[in-house]
């Protein structure tokens, strides 16, 4: 965990999604030299359930960067990206050419980021050696095909997952047709410790998914020891 001292925040963006809201904000780390897009997550148990009901049988959403995407997750980028991150993304772009990128978010949050990274990658808006991903809790969010195009978009790309976080493991895998993309940061012994392990696997049985039991929303909702939602107030990361 990284707490940084020196965030500017250009603005919070929100937009409704079915009876939710889907929300994020663009900011800029000078000490770092980085902007960054970050997605925030679901906002009750409701959303969440909503979430992974809607994503299993809502029709797929066809990704203009390649293979196939969530419906639900799909349509959540496309209504935050155009409800300002967008325009924002463009104009600090233009204010700050030399700084890294950096897209982040926790569960809905984290399949959003990583729409964003594919586009802003994929797209020709950012060298993907100058985008860094870094996903939290993150669900499943397209198929084997969308997952194979962003490994080869994203170089630097990390899904961080908690134990037996329940969140990474929906929707369905195979039978479903959801697929991870690379790579796992796992967190097996808690988060108390830097200890963690790297799977480059897109479905590794060496980190989360070799649990038999991946079941907690409490795990879900707690990430370095700390409630997600506490992260923000404290200027923490």
């Amino acid at each position: 965990m990284i707490k940084f001292s020196d965030i500017q925040v250009y603005r919070q963006i929100e937009a409704p999604c079915d009876q939710d809201t889907c929300s994020g904000f663009t900011a800029v780390l000078h000490p770092q030299k980085a902007i960054v897009l970050s997605f925030r997550g679901t906002t009750s148990i409701l959303q969440l359930i909503q979430e992974i009901n809607k994503t299993v049988f809502v029709s797929w959403y066809r990704w203009l960067f390649g293979g196939q995407v969530s419906m639900y997750f799909g349509d959540a980028f496309v209504r935050i990206w155009n409800h300002g991150m967008g325009e924002d993304f463009v104009a600090l772009r233009k204010m700050y050419p030399d700084y890294e990128i950096w897209v982040t978010g926790h569960s809905l949050g984290g399949a959003i980021a990583s729409l964003a990274s594919s586009y802003i990658i994929a797209g020709g808006y950012a060298d993907a050696k100058k985008t860094k991903l870094v996903t939290f809790g993150q669900p499943r969010t397209g198929d084997v095909d969308y997952s194979a195009a962003h490994n080869t978009q994203a170089e630097y790309s990390f899904r961080v997952t908690h134990y037996r976080d329940i969140v990474p493991h929906i929707p369905m895998g195979k039978s479903g047709g959801y697929h991870h993309h690379q790579r796992e940061a796992f967190y097996q012994r808690g988060m108390k410790s830097d200890e963690f392990k790297v799977c480059e696997g897109n479905e590794s049985k060496d980190c989360s998914n070799g649990l038999y039991f991946t079941n907690s929303i409490k795990d879900h909702t707690h990430y370095f020891g700390r409630q997600v939602s506490e992260y923000g107030i404290s200027g923490c990361v």
